[in-house]
């Protein structure tokens, strides 16, 4: 396995690792410290979780779904297109049954909905505020190795159908960007997060014009509770309270880049870190460990828990490891292509 293979299959493979170690973790820290005590092995969901009771352990979500889906059409494609954007997660919300499922997030159900209306899907996501952008876009960040501002260019076309707000593109540039940092060989930890700054910062001159703190704020802000020193179930507390880990995309992604630095971008302590702060645990589980799993690589991912996630029925129908050839083989398309 070369280095660029080790970190593609790093990138899909930690975003599910992210994603259904996470998935467990209840809506406060309280209850999920109730329910497993410290949580740091695999476990289903709690049969009164508000969303995932019944899912278990080992299991994906759309987080990670709908990653795969939007990186399996940008393959088809042959590059990343509005078409290919609107046929990814077009092609997740129907294999998922979206009309009848309770794991559709609010803009993309709507974006959804008016892109089958016949709407226009550059005017689609207008309405798109929540963390479904930032949360499926880690492809995209692993066909850019070292190219930020490509991977930011790319990342506006693919929010545009569902999540066409100065946070939701801001958010997810900033994950794409430190993804595409994280694919150069040797790339340090700090010149990562730097990079998702730099993206978030790119990303807010897109989007149509929204309500609320910017993401680069609340990037920040969990960096210095990171770095804050002491216990870290009481950081991660301070994650919680301060940050925020709700569907809010300034929280979300900055709930995640806090976590990646408290582990040092290990991607399975991150998971770990993620389940137990809790709140939209899954969703900012997945984007920490894409980008730890793109930095860190394939290799540094457990074994036993890739056993775990090929065990699962749903992420065997992404065939992802397939996924991974067909980014491989696009990124180096692209750079021949210049």
């Amino acid at each position: 396995m070369n280095s660029m293979q080790n970190k593609i299959l790093g990138g899909l493979y930690g975003q599910a690792l992210g994603d259904a170690f996470a998935m467990p973790g209840q809506v406060h820290p309280d209850d999920t410290e109730r329910a497993f005590g410290w949580l740091d092995t695999w476990q289903a969901a709690p049969d009164d979780h508000i969303v995932h009771a019944g899912l278990p352990a080992g299991r994906i979500t759309d987080d990670s779904e709908q990653a795969f889906s939007i990186a399996q059409a940008v393959i088809a494609a042959g590059a990343v297109t509005l078409e290919a954007a609107v046929d990814g997660i077009v092609s997740w919300y129907d294999r998922v049954d979206g009309d009848n499922s309770p794991y559709v997030g609010p803009s993309t159900r709507r974006g959804v909905n008016a892109l089958k209306a016949g709407q226009d899907p550059r005017a689609t996501g207008l309405w798109g505020d929540t963390n479904g952008a930032p949360m499926r876009i880690s492809p995209i960040g692993l066909l850019h190795p070292g190219d930020i501002e490509g991977a930011v260019a790319d990342t506006v076309t693919v929010c545009m159908p569902t999540h066409f707000t100065q946070p939701a593109v801001s958010g997810a540039a900033a994950v794409s960007a430190a993804i595409a940092q994280a694919m150069v060989e040797g790339a340090a930890l700090d010149a990562m997060i730097a990079a998702g700054l730099q993206g978030a910062a790119l990303g807010a001159a897109h989007g149509r014009p929204w309500m609320g703190c910017s993401v680069s704020f609340k990037i920040e802000q969990a960096l210095a509770i990171a770095a804050s020193g002491g216990d870290r179930r009481a950081r991660l507390r301070r994650l919680f309270d301060e940050v925020g880990a709700t569907l809010n995309v300034p929280e979300t992604v900055g709930a995640a880049f806090g976590i990646l630095a408290m582990a040092r971008g290990d991607p399975k302590e991150t998971a770990i870190l993620a389940a137990n702060l809790s709140g939209d645990a899954d969703t900012i589980g997945a984007i920490a460990c894409a980008i730890a799993g793109a930095y860190a690589g394939f290799n540094a991912i457990p074994a036993a828990d890739i056993a775990v996630l090929e065990a699962d029925a749903v992420f065997q129908e992404y065939e992802v490891r397939s996924i991974a050839a067909g980014l491989e083989a696009l990124s180096a398309k692209s750079a021949a292509d210049g």
